[in-house]
Order: C-alpha cells, then structure tokens, then sequence
C-alpha cells in the first residue's frame, strides 16, 4: 500500500448515533437525562451502603463496588458524546480514542467479573451459611476486588497496546458514538489477525469465565432452595438472588454478541443500538433493580434522603 495512504493519524471522527442535525437537540437531551439518572442513582446506592452499618456486608460491598464501575462504565462514553453534539464537533484525539477504550474495556470487564464474584456470594450465603465468614471475610473480598481490577485491566491494557502498534489509513471516521475495539479494527489498514485472536481469546476468557460462575452458583442454589421444605424459606432464598439475575440476564444480553462475533459480521447500526443497551440503559436501571427489589435498600435509601416511612417510625409492627 502506498506509503501516503498509511499516514499517522492524530485524530478520528466520531459520527454519533445519527449524522442528522434535526436529531442532534433530541439525542442530546435525551442522553443527558439518562447519564444524571444513572450517576445520581448509582451515587444513592453507594451513599446509602457507606452510610448504613447494617449493609456492611460482602453482598453489599461489591454492589457499592458494581455501582462505581457503573457509574465509571457510563462517565467513558456518554460525556464525550454529548460535548460532541453540543459543540457540533466529531473529533476526538487519536490518543484520547485509545484512552477512550481502554477505560470502556476496564469498566465493562469489571461489572462481568463483579456479576461473577457476586453469584458466588450468594452460594456461599444459602449454600454454605456455616462457613460463610470465613469464605467471605473482609481480607477475602478485598482480594476478589483486588483480582477483578488486576486482571481488567491487563485485559483492556493488551488490547490497547495491539491496537497502537496498527496503522491507520485515510479513512478515520468512526461509525459509533465512542471509540470501540471493532470499529477501530475496521478502520485498520494493518494485519489485524493477532488483535481479532485476542479479542476473541480475551474476550471469551473475559465473558464466558464469570458466566460459568454464575451458571455453575446458581444451580447449586437452585437446588439448595428446592430442598427447603416452607415456601416462605423459599420465597426468601429467592428473593436475595432475583435483582442479580436480572442484572446478569441485562448485561449478557447484548455484551455477548457484540464481542464473541467476528468483526467482519458486525453492522454498525445493530453494534450501536446493543453499545446504547449496555453503556446507558444497563448502568441505569441497575439502582432501581438492586433498590426496589431489596428491602435493606429500601430502608437505606429512605434514611440516607430523610424519608421517614410508617414502619421506621414504629407506626406499623
């Protein structure tokens, strides 16, 4: 290839959700409702854990820590973006790109393996409830954060560093709203075989390992709790686990697909609208699962916003 056409880039064109200019008031305002709703919900949660000494607990540790990495997931991709639509400019620096993307992976890998750490949380709380102080003790939860972070971002560091060793072409508009692993491979007029391998080793390491935790956990509390003779017992083993299942089953939905696929078989309007799902509206409705479904939330909350309900009062018995 001529040497011209293989000229370093320093910097990439982001074309957003829609090149429409009649659209971009509307996307703007939309996003920025979303992105307060999602930091200030997940804000509350880790506010209301921190604040409450009955939530000092592994289960609740780790949901402060997956509200941080959400409210992080959110704050590399939507910021940018709206600065993009409000001051009609699509650049974004060729080193920014690369930074762009290795906060995005290292975030976005922390909430899988976080889902993971999770799941065997709750094993060993209905599982294994006579051991479960020693499982879970304070040093041991601080070691799983310690290997979730660790191991997240030597993930989003490799891909970072064969991504920078590509050249890039004259083409360096991006069609996505932030700079993602495949878009950029597209753009790529290098050998990208070695960063398609290890995105696909990596990423299935990445996806599939906390997902077998998760399956493996909850079909030995599954099997547990059926063994539990009062429904009541049941329903309550139950509960514990169902606003983390319902997490699990939002966030592998669209993550999957997006990053276990080839890039070649990618469309780029299908990958943003999947990236929308799991960048945005994930992160924000994980508050409103974990506090609505979760009546120590509930509490937590009302205390930490000064809502006095009846029961706290002692109105109700």
């Amino acid at each position: 290839m001529d040497q011209k056409n293989q000229s370093s880039v320093t910097e990439f064109l982001l074309l957003g959700l829609s090149e429409s200019p009649e659209q971009q008031p509307l996307l703007f305002g939309i996003f920025l409702a979303l992105y307060l709703v999602t930091i200030l919900g997940n804000l509350l949660i880790i506010l209301a854990i921190g604040s409450d000494p009955h939530l000092h607990t592994p289960m609740y540790f780790f949901l402060a820590n997956l509200s941080l990495a959400d409210a992080s997931f959110s704050s590399t991709t939507v910021p940018k973006m709206l600065v993009n639509i409000q001051t009609h400019s699509q650049t974004i620096s060729y080193g920014g790109c690369l930074a762009q993307m290795h906060l995005f992976m290292t975030f976005g890998a922390l909430d899988d393996f976080l889902l993971g750490v999770m799941a065997y949380d709750r094993y060993v709380a209905i599982c294994r409830p006579l051991h479960y102080s020693t499982l879970m003790s304070p040093l041991v939860c601080m070691l799983f954060l310690a290997a979730c972070w660790v191991l997240t971002n030597l993930a989003a560091l490799l891909h970072t560093l064969l991504m920078a060793r590509l050249s890039f072409c004259a083409d360096n508009t991006i069609h996505h709203f932030f700079c993602d692993v495949v878009p950029l491979l597209q753009l790529s007029c290098s050998d990208t075989s070695i960063n398609q391998v290890a995105l696909f080793a990596v990423g299935s390491m990445i996806l599939t390992c906390p997902l077998s935790l998760i399956i493996l956990s909850y079909t030995r509390i599954i099997s547990s709790i059926l063994r539990v003779p009062s429904a009541s017992g049941r329903q309550k083993a139950f509960s514990t686990c169902g606003s983390h299942l319902t997490v699990v089953f939002l966030f592998y939905g669209t993550a999957v697909g997006v990053y276990l696929c080839p890039p070649s078989s990618h469309s780029g309007g299908e990958d943003r609208l999947a990236a929308v799902f799991y960048t945005v509206v994930t992160p924000m409705l994980n508050p409103f699962i974990y506090s609505l479904r979760n009546k120590d939330m509930k509490v937590a909350l009302s205390r930490l916003l000064g809502i006095h309900t009846l029961s706290s009062q002692g109105l109700l018995s």
